[in-house]
């Protein structure tokens, strides 16, 4: 449905304020809801009928859906939302000429704020939802607007698996696009190391397939994050696939010690590349709680792997043989277990030793006795991630990893809170702590201090060197070549 601008701005104003709307381009100019308004018009007379135009409105759910995010830290209040429903109608060469500010959203996991909202043009991806199996090719087709849960239920029973996301509600784009740590990471390599090809709606509007004999495109695109236009579609190795082995141990506080034991001997010991754990810390009802993810890519691990793991104590264990896709959806959600405001940090490491684990244990107790100080139901957590030495080794240079001669373990911190009013002090407090964790890993040894950051955990203030360390001249160049105007820079994200 179109509407004309004069009851839409009247809609907009009513329900957020101008003072909502009103904000500063990258060229700080000042613009107005109508000039938004403006060029979401003329998108809606521009697209063909497999796509839509929506405005906020309370019988608007389209619009709602499109906004909304994993954490309500990243939703903004866009002038409309565009769902393209196909490349030609994605609109990137019109939010280009009128220097509107625009997002991309395709899962809207993002938990930085700005990364994939805006008060422009919110283009949500949900229509390109397609998983197409292609077995002569090995391949398989996945839509841009997908969650992985989607895409596993869809292959189930085909006999075929690609390598993806680990937790329940992980968008495919933003996840593939940034890297991919996945639980076939220590077989396949990360997720753009099993990528075929990728359709690329460029900034000009036009449409093209990315392979690996296009050079710099293909190497930017592999951890570059939304720099260089829009994927609507990533074609991907396919891998075959048995059920599977795995599910979530939940432990007390009281068995921590023999479970960082049982974690550091896991990590270092080992060398079965169809096995993976992903042990967390968490606060929970003014405690302590640790879960440990296991996986085994086969009906049964032979005995010795996880055989320290579940000898300890538990409270509560559902590893059980399952499909791939029941497994996945079996493990805890990664929505905000407490509040609605939520960031992400990075500690990138080689190794968990147990002096280490001890450390990232007394960070967890530390913030969330001081986060209770200031909130009224803050969620503290940190993920441990071990991977076998040689995951870096699938693949050939690309934006991330800068460099593959260092097996880095993105150890994952996650900050859930309410008041917005502390949204600083959460900052710095996450900040703080990962700090605090990668000079622990450096006193033991670990050549970490100068280690790139995994993007897709930075905070948004992480500098491009952080990420992508040498490969940000060249990266920047690239993008130079494909967006001349800086089209891409209307959109939020880690900026070359």
């Amino acid at each position: 449905m179109t509407l004309k601008l004069p009851t839409l701005r009247r809609i907009l104003l009513g329900l957020f304020g101008v003072s909502t709307l009103v904000g500063a381009l990258p060229d700080e100019t000042r613009r107005s809801p109508a000039d938004y308004l403006s060029t979401c018009q003329v998108i809606a007379t521009a697209v063909s009928n497999a796509s839509d135009v929506y405005y906020p409105g309370l019988l608007s759910l389209n619009y709602a859906a499109d906004n909304a995010h994993w954490a309500a830290s990243s939703s903004d209040v866009s002038a409309c939302s565009v769902e393209p429903g196909s490349p030609a109608d994605v609109g990137l060469q019109i939010v280009g000429s009128t220097k509107t500010p625009f997002a991309v959203k395709g899962g809207g996991h993002a938990s930085n704020p700005g990364f994939s909202s805006t008060k422009g043009v919110q283009i949500s991806m949900t229509r390109f939802n397609q998983v197409t199996n292609n077995p002569a090719a090995s391949t398989v087709d996945v839509g841009a607007g997908l969650i992985w849960d989607d895409v596993y239920k869809a292959l189930d029973g085909t006999g075929v698996n690609i390598v993806g996301g680990r937790v329940p509600g992980v968008g495919v784009a933003g996840f593939t696009l940034g890297g991919g740590y996945s639980w076939k990471t220590n077989q396949y390599g990360l997720t753009i190391d099993n990528i075929a090809a990728y359709e690329l709606v460029l900034p000009s509007g036009n449409v093209t397939t990315v392979t690996s004999a296009d050079n710099d495109l293909w190497f930017a695109l592999r951890g570059g994050g939304n720099n260089f236009g829009i994927v609507t579609k990533f074609t991907l190795k396919s891998h075959p696939q048995t059920a599977v082995w795995g599910g979530s141990v939940v432990y007390s506080d009281l068995e921590i010690n023999p479970l960082f034991a049982a974690i550091a001997k896991f990590s270092s010991t080992v060398t079965d590349k169809k096995a993976a754990i992903l042990p967390t810390i968490d606060t929970e009802a003014g405690g302590l709680v640790s879960i440990v993810l296991m996986f085994y890519d086969g009906p049964s691990p032979p005995s010795g792997i996880f055989d320290d793991l579940l000898a300890i104590p538990s409270e509560a264990n559902s590893v059980k043989t399952q499909s791939f896709s029941s497994f996945l959806t079996s493990l805890p959600s990664t929505n905000p277990a407490a509040g609605p405001r939520a960031l992400f940090s990075s500690v990138s490491v080689l190794q968990y030793t147990e002096s280490l684990l001890k450390v990232i244990y007394n960070e967890t107790v530390y913030w969330a006795a001081r986060l209770a100080l200031l909130d009224t139901s803050p969620f503290v957590s940190y993920d441990i991630e071990p991977f076998n030495p040689a995951l870096f080794s699938y693949g050939s240079g690309s934006a991330y990893p800068p460099s593959r001669a260092q097996p880095l373990l993105p150890t994952n911190l996650y900050f859930s809170w309410t008041l917005s009013a502390i949204d600083v002090q959460v900052h710095d407090a996450i900040l703080q702590s990962s700090n605090t964790i990668k000079a622990a890993a450096v006193a033991e040894g670990q050549n970490v201090d100068d280690a790139s950051e995994y993007g897709n955990y930075a905070l948004y203030d992480t500098p491009l060197q952080g990420i992508y360390g040498g490969n940000v001249a060249r990266l920047k160049a690239i993008h130079a070549s494909v967006d001349p105007q800086n089209v891409m820079g209307l959109a939020g994200g880690f900026k070359f």
